[in-house]
């Protein structure tokens, strides 16, 4: 549970607004389980602008080919410091602290073939030219051949920088479509090598199950979907996405359904215009409900300090929270058209956690017995986690829901 720069500032965010939440989150959300502050893409080029990518942006690096924070963005950056002063202020609160990385290797360091700390070899002997990020105008790394010597050298310099300057949290970018297997293992290896830990996730998705078992053993969190923004059909796909993986959600790690597009949006970002966020009120409980019940990571990417109090209230619900943090064997249990039903296992005897879905654009008045969700009883005490209030004893699942709109119970069969 975290706060990611990207859905707020792109490639553009500063020191002072990463200070900013992470002084909100201290003061606001720490209680309630968020932890994660992480600054996401290209905060190694002094002008990274809004609205697309720089092609061949000049960059900051330091004398071994390796990016380093621009110090006009980040001050405390300066005389060669890095990340560690922003971390250190992180650690201060008693958050953790991350960023964003590219695949590869800077296309800088290669043309100037810069020497590679703790090997013999030089940048442009690693340098794969050919497997490239494919993004439009994201033209800062080559790949890495993992086939030459030195290739996990650059790798373990790398994660050497990011340890000494005491990150939690690497997201690590342009790892997939195609899945670059041999850079996740040197990367991931690279990581455990350095003795600290660090949470290693994988962006951007989506990977297929295909890869499954070889990401929960050299990942924390890996994306299954493409970038996720305020739009209903990108939230309706959602609940394909997370069903086709429920089965591999907690063996040590964990799915990503992306990030939460919520609050005080797009003042600087890669795309889109400053905005609230376009989801309604019902769309944003939905929203955090398939999250909550799917367990995917939580990443907030709205400002939050000048996000509205609604957006707060959802993000600080501690019963909601809970099915996030500790429900096990969540899955679809019930699809009907675009009426949809999660189950999951609460902590405690008995206890289930049921989230009934209207996905449709019409209101739907539901009517389900208790073992269409998976619930073995004829009656059953529920609770509304929403509301935060007992509902009795119910004979059955009886809801009206206006379209995008859901409930989330807790449910103790009688």
């Amino acid at each position: 549970m975290g706060w990611n720069s990207w859905d707020s500032y792109g490639p553009t965010v500063r020191e002072e607004e990463v200070k900013a939440n992470a002084d909100f989150m201290a003061k606001n959300l720490a209680k309630y389980g968020w932890q994660y502050v992480i600054v996401d893409i290209e905060w190694y080029q002094p002008n990274a602008k809004a609205h697309g990518y720089i092609p061949r942006g000049a960059v900051t690096m330091d004398e071994n080919g390796r990016f380093v924070p621009s110090p006009n963005r980040f001050p405390s950056a300066s005389d060669g410091a890095g990340f560690k002063t922003l971390a250190n202020y992180v650690h201060s609160k008693g958050l953790k602290f991350g960023f964003h990385i590219m695949r590869g290797i800077p296309r800088e360091a290669v043309d100037k073939n810069l020497p590679i700390k703790g090997s013999s070899v030089r940048a442009a002997d690693v340098a794969d030219k050919v497997n490239v990020c494919q993004w439009p105008g994201m033209e800062d790394t080559y790949g890495v051949d993992m086939s030459k010597p030195g290739a996990q050298a650059y790798y373990d310099s790398i994660a050497e920088l990011y340890a000494s300057w005491g990150a939690d949290y690497i997201k690590a970018d342009d790892f997939s479509t195609p899945a670059r297997v041999s850079e996740i293992l040197a990367l991931h290896e690279a990581l455990k090598k350095t003795g600290r830990l660090i949470v290693l996730s994988l962006s951007p998705g989506p990977f297929t199950q295909l890869y499954a078992d070889f990401l929960q053993m050299n990942a924390q969190m890996w994306r299954i979907s493409g970038d996720f923004w305020d739009q209903w059909d990108a939230l309706k796909r959602q609940f394909e996405i997370a069903h086709s993986w429920e089965t591999y959600v907690g063996r040590s790690s964990w799915p990503d359904a992306d990030m939460l597009p919520l609050g005080h949006i797009g003042i600087r970002a890669e795309r889109g215009d400053d905005r609230p966020s376009t989801f309604t009120h019902d769309e944003q409980h939905t929203l955090m409900t398939l999250w909550s019940m799917f367990r995917s990571p939580l990443m907030f990417g709205g400002d939050l300090p000048t996000s509205d109090a609604f957006t707060i209230s959802l993000i600080t619900n501690p019963e909601v929270l809970q099915v996030n943090q500790h429900s096990s064997g969540g899955h679809q249990s019930y699809r009907q058209g675009d009426i949809v039903a999660w189950t999951a296992d609460a902590p405690g005897a008995r206890r289930r956690y049921i989230a009934v879905f209207n996905v449709s654009n019409t209101a739907r008045d539901i009517n389900l017995a208790w073992r269409d969700v998976g619930v073995q009883a004829q009656r059953v005490a529920v609770r509304d986690l929403w509301a935060r209030k007992d509902m009795g004893v119910q004979p059955n699942v009886k809801v009206s829901l206006a379209p995008h709109a859901c409930v989330l119970y807790r449910v103790v069969p009688q």
